[in-house]
């Protein structure tokens, strides 16, 4: 698959998941980045803005596997893995395999469960492999969490751990839909009965393992040139430098950060990475990986604001 095949499926992908979600295009296609650069997504917003069925479409579309795990304060880690259960018929212990072992992995308000729980999924989502009682189990190479979480100012919350949300490609802060555009949502799903269906409403698998593999593997090719490496290494240790972070991005981010820059220009249908791939990737791949300083929240200052400022500052290549 060249580039351009890859540009034409992520077209039809769109359009497919826009029959049934409303906007949130710019969501679908860092959700498409992350895919191809094999991360993991983050979706932020308050309720009802479509964070769960716009995975839900992701996955039919794209005709992978789905599971889903709805978080709750008294969820388990077992309840994510899986545990093994004797059977008194063959004498030996046997997997039950949990929710975790699909390809997309839909992890529904993932802040509302304890830290200990939150935790099982770290080996999942950097080596795509569980351990269950000693013996690790595969995962496959295609495995993908998207989670979704409410704003931390909500009551019943808690905050995700630095180690894990350093395991997130992208946290994408999804917003309430325009005027315009909740007019259609209303229009569109206030004249229907019952809870939406992606299948009821037309979307249909445009792609399959093989267009995926072939997809991930045009990504491969793309040219990542040197002084594109030293741009994302400079926008990347900019944030260890300024006096408005406590704490800056890891250097996992700047080699996540490159990849998805690749797998962002195969999307747009060329065979090299240019500055801009880099910019527009930078906020969703690095706001989630910085700490504030308290001098900077005292002064009412956000991580957006500081990342946004740090992409200005810092002079991308020609």
């Amino acid at each position: 698959m060249n580039v351009d095949e890859v540009k034409a499926l992520a077209q039809a992908i769109r359009a497919e998941v826009g029959k049934a979600v409303i906007g949130q295009e710019d969501t679908i296609a860092l959700m498409l980045t992350a895919l191809l650069a094999k991360g993991h997504m983050l979706l932020e917003g308050p309720p009802g803005v479509a964070k769960t069925f716009l995975a839900q479409c992701f996955a039919r579309t794209l005709h992978l596997d789905y599971g889903r795990i709805q978080f709750t304060p008294d969820l388990m880690p077992s309840d994510i893995t899986g545990t093994n259960i004797f059977n008194f018929q063959t004498s030996a212990f046997v997997l039950n395999k949990g929710p975790v072992f699909c390809e997309l992995l839909l992890a529904d308000e993932i802040n509302r469960t304890p830290p200990k729980t939150q935790a099982a999924l770290l080996e999942a989502m950097q080596e795509r492999q569980v351990t269950i009682d000693g013996k690790p189990h595969e995962l496959g190479d295609r495995f993908m969490v998207v989670a979704t979480q409410n704003p931390l100012e909500q009551q019943g919350t808690y905050p995700l751990p630095e180690a894990q949300l350093d395991r997130f490609l992208f946290k994408q802060v999804l917003a309430y839909p325009s005027l315009e555009e909740e007019r259609r949502i209303v229009a569109t799903h206030g004249m229907r009965s019952g809870q939406a269906d992606p299948a009821a409403m037309g979307v249909t698998p445009v792609a399959d393992a093989a267009a995926l593999a072939a997809a991930a593997e045009a990504v491969s090719q793309i040219r990542l040139a040197e002084d594109i490496v030293e741009y994302v290494l400079k926008l990347v240790r900019s944030t260890r430098e300024t006096a408005e972070l406590q704490s800056g991005a890891s250097p996992r981010s700047a080699a996540m950060l490159a990849l998805a820059a690749r797998a962002h220009a195969a999307l747009d249908g060329r065979d090299y990475v240019i500055p801009d791939d880099v910019k527009r990737l930078a906020l969703p791949a690095l706001r989630h990986r910085v700490i504030l300083s308290p001098a900077a929240e005292i002064e009412g200052r956000r991580a957006d604001d500081v990342i946004a400022g740090l992409i200005e500052q810092v002079e991308a290549p020609r």
